[in-house]
């Protein structure tokens, strides 16, 4: 990659600087969301799924330190940014370069061995290619558009991997909330759901989910969360959200 291709950029209020692609995909909003929506612990082993350059899970492990994080990206390039990232920020992780949707074989040769993980956390392509046309760059159009199998492939990814009792957290758009529940209804319990609102009085934008393996309790449907204010500002809570001093409901214990 040649630097002039390469933007660093501040997260989390300054606490995490990143280096991406100037053209292509973008790191934004929803790998912060995701990773103030996931729980974890010191000592916990924790997946991203589709990472990036590393977003979500270098945000999370910048919030909660000693957590044993993999970093699984299909684009070698973006992984490689990854695996940059998390050294510039001295962040203990393990950068994989793998389809999330390969078999058990390639997942188990990267040292991704089933029922063996406590979190996963995963940021999707989500965009219906019937309703949104693709972008010409075919990075952007892997990281933005979903087919029909692709969350029951990643779904069952997460699945395979985690322990009994295990978590995981997920971004997905509001209006397939559908295709969530029927993902996640082999295998998966206990889900507590928090919907996102871009501005008062509009549909929600996108759905974080939390669902455990093997869980048996209720479905919860938490308040939504407003991102802007009537004027278009984003609210305090978000701004603290995105700035690394506050945690969303998904990831209180």
């Amino acid at each position: 990659m040649i630097e002039a291709d390469i933007t660093e950029d501040a997260f989390l209020g300054g606490q995490l600087r990143l280096k991406q692609k100037r053209s292509g995909h973008r790191a934004g909003h929803d790998a912060i969301l995701l990773a103030a929506a996931t729980e974890a612990q010191a000592g916990d082993r924790v997946v991203d799924l589709g990472a990036g350059i590393g977003t979500a899970g270098l945000a999370l492990a910048r919030r909660v330190a000693g957590i044993r994080l993999s970093l699984v990206e299909i684009d070698p390039e973006l992984a490689e940014l990854a695996r940059a990232n998390a050294a510039a920020n001295a962040i203990a992780a393990d950068t994989i370069v793998l389809d999330v949707t390969a078999d058990a074989q390639a997942f188990l040769a990267h040292g991704l061995v089933p029922d063996s993980v406590d979190r996963v956390l995963m940021n999707p392509p989500f965009n219906d290619p019937v309703r949104h046309r693709g972008s010409p760059d075919q990075a952007r159009h892997t990281a933005h558009v979903a087919t029909e199998e692709t969350l029951h492939a990643w779904v069952h990814a997460a699945r395979r991997i985690l322990r009994s009792n295990g978590v995981l957290t997920l971004i997905w758009r509001a209006d397939g909330i559908a295709e969530v529940l029927a993902a996640l209804s082999r295998g998966f319990g206990s889900l507590s759901i928090l919907p996102v609102h871009g501005e008062a009085g509009r549909p929600a934008i996108r759905v974080l989910v939390r669902a455990i393996k093997g869980g048996k309790a209720p479905t919860r449907l938490l308040p939504g969360l407003m991102l802007n204010e009537e004027s278009n500002v984003p609210k305090k809570e978000v701004r603290d959200i995105l700035e690394g001093r506050a945690v969303l409901p998904l990831a209180e214990p």
